[in-house]
């Protein structure tokens, strides 16, 4: 007992015996401290560049099982078995590097030069219909051939429209009640693109830029009313679209029935065809290469259909997946955004949240075709189809939510933007 009081005592005795004594640490070791270990903060959201570099090499692999017999079509015979995927690997370098150069450029930058980019983008889309400008494939005139690369300004355009309508409703802020103040300049902007876009031709993109714009607008707190006002509009334009357009109802009527004797080789070819390949997948796919459907069966398939070249060599298991990972990114986005609104930070959660609309929506819309569930549409699936343009911008767009997230963790950690 005495041992024990003196021990007691001489964690109260001030000196260096004393601090010694203390069963914690008092600029010195004592009986119960540990080794002082550096805390480290990681800069950026590592699951979300591995869900984004896992999507790119999966749609790599994808891309040349889908196109290594197109060489044996007399159209592409000048072309080697390897063409698309030298291209694509071509295509994800370029992106890279153009990643970490967004990478490195502040939000507040952004924010700036978000109008100077929506009007450079205009002007593309404009340039695009110039005869002797743009290049046209298949009936439509959608890209500006530069050398090696065809650029294509509605991917462009779809990220300019996310970043002007974020910066718009940062301006707009106090006005936001009021329709005409708020809403109708920005449906007359969309309204310039959609009319572009609808002369190249090219829906859905237009489609997938209307929604950014109108999913904006709501997360930036647009009246519910002004809301649903717009959707109506949009909902009536696009019906007076199709009921106007003899192709484009011959193409609803092919999604209602592909395998009418009418459609199954005309519009609903694309759709029956990838119905077939998916069901030929049934759940654990024919395995890799082992697809029937892309040899010349199939049209785009290493485009528009390369979930239907994945569900019929990896099965429901294989769309169940890519399904799943566009369902996380898409959630990440959207949660990247929401904790920079939470910061004060307007302008880069609306960023963050329109390019998560981007990325959900679009990805629907292509799954959607590939399963029949919606007509088909010339939507890529992002990351992962073939296309230099579509990967460029997409890379561009997470490596800005990157971004984001970089300044939102050192805003949480006390630092400086």
């Amino acid at each position: 007992m005495s041992a024990m009081a003196s021990t007691i005592k001489g964690w109260f005795t001030r000196g260096a015996d004393g601090a010694a004594a203390l069963p914690v640490r008092l600029g010195g070791r004592g009986s119960f401290s540990t080794p002082t270990r550096s805390v480290q903060v990681r800069g950026f959201d590592q699951p979300l560049v591995w869900v984004t570099v896992s999507l790119l090499l999966w749609g790599l692999v994808m891309v040349y099982s889908a196109s290594i017999a197109m060489p044996d079509n007399p159209r592409f015979a000048n072309y080697a078995h390897t063409h698309f995927l030298i291209r694509h690997i071509a295509s994800i370098g370029v992106a890279f590097v153009a990643a970490l150069l967004a990478f490195q450029v502040p939000v507040q930058t952004w924010e700036k030069v978000a109008p100077y980019l929506f009007i450079a983008s205009l002007v593309l889309l404009m340039l695009v219909l110039i005869p002797f400008i743009g290049k046209g494939v298949n009936g439509a005139r959608r890209w500006i051939a530069l050398g090696i690369l065809n650029f294509q300004p509605s991917e462009l355009a779809k990220f300019a429209v996310v970043l002007y309508a974020a910066d718009y409703m940062v301006r707009k802020m106090e006005v936001k009640e009021r329709f005409f103040r708020a809403v109708m300049p920005m449906g007359i902007a969309v309204a310039v693109i959609g009319l572009l876009l609808l002369a190249e031709p090219d829906m859905g993109a237009f489609m997938v830029i209307a929604v950014i714009a109108m999913g904006i607008l709501f997360l930036g707190g647009v009246n519910a009313r002004m809301f649903f006002l717009i959707a109506a509009i949009l909902v009536v334009a696009f019906g007076l679209m199709i009921a106007l357009s003899e192709w484009r109802r011959e193409r609803i009527f092919a999604y209602l029935n592909p395998w009418d004797d009418r459609y199954s080789m005309g519009k609903g070819y694309q759709l029956s065809h990838s119905l077939i390949a998916i069901g030929r997948g049934e759940i654990f796919g024919v395995g890799l290469g082992g697809s029937v459907e892309k040899l010349h069966w199939l049209p785009e398939a290493h485009t528009d259909f390369l979930l239907a070249v994945i569900g019929e060599e990896f099965g429901l298991v294989g769309v169940v997946t890519v399904i799943c990972l566009f369902l996380w990114l898409t959630r990440r986005l959207m949660h990247i955004g929401r904790q920079a609104i939470a910061l004060d930070r307007v302008f880069a959660g609306l960023v963050a949240q329109g390019l998560g609309l981007w990325m959900g929506f679009q990805s629907f819309i292509n799954m959607g075709v590939n399963l029949g569930a919606l007509p088909t549409k010339g939507l890529t699936l992002p990351l992962m189809s073939y296309g230099g343009s579509a990967i460029l911008i997409n890379l561009i767009a997470i490596a800005v939510v990157l971004r984001i997230d970089y300044e939102n963790r050192q805003l949480m950690h006390g630092g400086r933007v």
